[in-house]
């Protein structure tokens, strides 16, 4: 008998230490597997359409990785506020990313990475009936994105964007190089019935062809009549605000664009509708209208030299003329060429090199000869202005 003892004992303890691992806690609910709703919608408008954009949901609303997606729905409301989605404008079919089969493991994984969540968009096109000219005037915007059973946890953040109606952009933008830059002509259709609070100006975009194909690694392409980004131009860095016009009486308009020699320009322009509220200014651009490209080559010469004068000087000493000038303003001035002349001879060049300053002397001159000088501007590109009005002057005879 007491050599079963050390046994039982064994047996014992064994039979307590299976009873305690078969010891769990309490059991948790099943996961309902509702996708969080986004908190990220944003809204852009442009003329007559609305483009939505958010993140993807990666997690659900009890902090597991989210395996299927179902459809998301588009709300849209007239109204203050906006309860629930109603009858859903657009009903978007899952992310083609969402429907991944791998195993919970690998998409908690995933979901946990440093990966920012893939984002979506979505553009709707507004009815004429849903624009006007009431300032205060705004449509709702939120999502409901569902499981695969068609239900969700509620709406996503809440945008709003202004409903006033936008103008036009101008049919007939035309470009025009000159010596100041490019000249964007086009007709203004003129402002409507006045509001107040309420004002549109025009907003001129260019678009630097040439640095944009030098950073693309195509220097060497031309690029056609086509813009990169019409949905949304500002997004590209290359695109930039040129000026703004403000939209006036009915008729011809126009804008003067200073511009870098020997690159291509693309120019569009839209019209902004500008609504200023007691917190806040809305902008809402209007459509764009078509582009016009301008190639920058600089076949314009510097302003003619004016105000030409010779004096003569040397006495006791060997003669020489002074030749002073009014400085030429132009930007891209390189210098100045001299000619002179007398009676029965034609104008010769007395520099080789460009003279870099308003003045020059003329040595070799010769006693009892009448002179006559003429002076003409040069830019960096060789343009050569026409020759200034002729100064005279006569070296006494010894």
């Amino acid at each position: 008998m007491k050599a079963l003892l050390p046994q039982l004992a064994a047996v014992a303890a064994l039979c307590a230490l299976l009873s305690s691992c078969a010891q769990i806690g309490a059991p948790l609910p099943p996961s309902l597997e509702l996708p969080r709703p986004p908190s990220d919608l944003r809204a852009v408008r442009k003329g007559s359409r609305v483009t939505l954009t958010w993140s993807e949901p990666t997690l659900t609303t009890d902090r597991q990785s989210v395996r299927y997606l179902g459809p998301t729905l588009v709300c849209q409301s007239a109204g203050p506020d906006m309860v629930n989605c109603g009858a859903p404008v657009a009903t978007l079919s899952p992310p083609a990313a969402a429907q991944s089969t791998k195993s919970s493991r690998e998409s908690k994984k995933k979901s946990q990475s440093s990966q920012p969540p893939p984002l979506q968009s979505f553009t709707a096109e507004l009815p004429a009936s849903a624009l006007g000219d009431n300032p205060d005037a705004e449509l709702i915007y939120a999502l409901e994105v569902q499981n695969r059973n068609d239900r969700s946890a509620g709406l996503s953040n809440r945008v709003h964007v202004s409903a006033i109606r936008t103008l036009p952009a101008p049919a007939d933008l035309a470009a025009k190089l000159t010596g100041d830059g490019a000249l964007l002509t086009w007709t203004s259709i003129g402002l409507p019935s006045p509001r107040p609070g309420v004002r549109h100006v025009y907003r001129i975009y260019r678009r630097n062809e040439t640095d944009a194909l030098e950073s693309s690694g195509q220097g060497g392409a031309v690029a056609g009549d086509t813009r990169f980004q019409t949905a949304n131009n500002k997004n590209n860095k290359k695109d930039v605000v040129a000026g703004e016009v403000p939209v006036g009486t009915p008729g011809p308009a126009q804008f003067l664009d200073s511009i870098e020699w020997e690159k291509t320009y693309s120019y569009w322009v839209t019209a902004v509708t500008i609504v200023t509220r007691p917190e806040s200014e809305v902008q809402v651009e209007g459509d764009d209208s078509p582009i016009v490209r301008v190639v920058a080559h600089d076949i314009f010469p510097p302003a003619v030299p004016a105000g030409l004068q010779a004096v003569y000087s040397g006495e006791g000493q060997k003669p020489f003329i002074d030749l002073i000038w009014a400085p030429v303003a132009s930007a891209d001035l390189a210098g100045y060429n001299i000619y002179r002349s007398e009676p029965s001879g034609a104008p010769i060049k007395l520099n080789s090199d460009l003279i870099k300053t308003p003045s020059y002397r003329d040595p070799a001159v010769q006693p009892g000869r009448t002179y006559t000088y003429t002076v003409s501007a040069v830019d960096v590109r060789a343009n050569e202005s026409a020759k200034s009005e002729p100064a005279s002057e006569t070296v006494p005879a010894q």
